[in-house]
């Protein structure tokens, strides 16, 4: 079954761009937040997606994209998104989401946290590692020779390949940098962190990423 529609978390400048992107590729996109759908007009004039309550976007879709702060995850229905393809674009950053003794000791990756709340879903990691102002900017749907790759990790293979055709829709090459527990490759602050790189360069940059290694704020942003 194909599934078209697009459920979005977050009406930011993430989900907006993503919501444009999947929208150009034929797909059906309901955006929402937390504040409720009358916040919503503007977004939706602008880029022509439909909108909705997060129930309403949880409801609309079987594939469901989390642009929010990390530290609101927990604040979402876990039981409602049962058996959905969870898009996980969020990161941690401390001075935001305050410091999580788990993450700071590298004892998990936060989509490992999210797919612990969500444990009925499919997580799949991806979107986390390129800046809102870059995602229309280096979408390439034309062009297969000079994309740029983004890299994505779950544990469910079929969501995975799910999210590589979107990608691929959407004008991008990808890397599968595996389980849900080595998305820390691509986390805030790794060198695969919000860097335009084809598919041999990301490569690469996974494989440098240690883990207990964070570069410094100004190579990645």
């Amino acid at each position: 079954m194909t599934m078209k529609k697009i459920g979005i978390i977050g009406a930011g400048f993430i989900g907006q761009a993503w919501a444009k992107l999947f929208m150009q590729a034929g797909y059906q996109v309901m955006v929402s937040n937390s504040r409720g759908k009358n916040t919503l007009f503007s977004v939706a004039s602008s880029i022509g997606c439909e909108i909705g309550s997060q129930e309403e976007a949880i409801e609309f879709a079987e594939i469901i994209l989390i642009a929010i702060p990390f530290n609101n995850y927990l604040q979402l229905p876990a039981e409602s998104m049962s058996n959905k393809i969870i898009l996980d674009t969020m990161n941690y950053y401390p001075d935001r989401d305050g410091h999580w003794p788990q993450l700071d000791k590298r004892e998990i990756t936060t989509s490992e946290l999210v797919a612990q709340h969500f444990s009925k879903s499919k997580v799949v990691k991806v979107f986390n590692a390129i800046l809102a102002k870059d995602v229309i900017k280096d979408a390439r749907p034309n062009d297969k020779l000079n994309r740029r790759a983004i890299p994505v990790a779950g544990n469910d293979l079929t969501a995975k390949q799910t999210v590589f055709k979107i990608l691929d829709q959407v004008g991008y090459d990808f890397v599968d940098a595996g389980l849900l527990s080595d998305s820390w490759r691509f986390e805030r602050a790794k060198p695969a962190y919000c860097v335009p790189l084809n598919i041999r360069q990301l490569q690469e940059a996974l494989e440098q990423a240690q883990r207990n290694i964070d570069l410094p704020e100004n190579s990645w942003k």
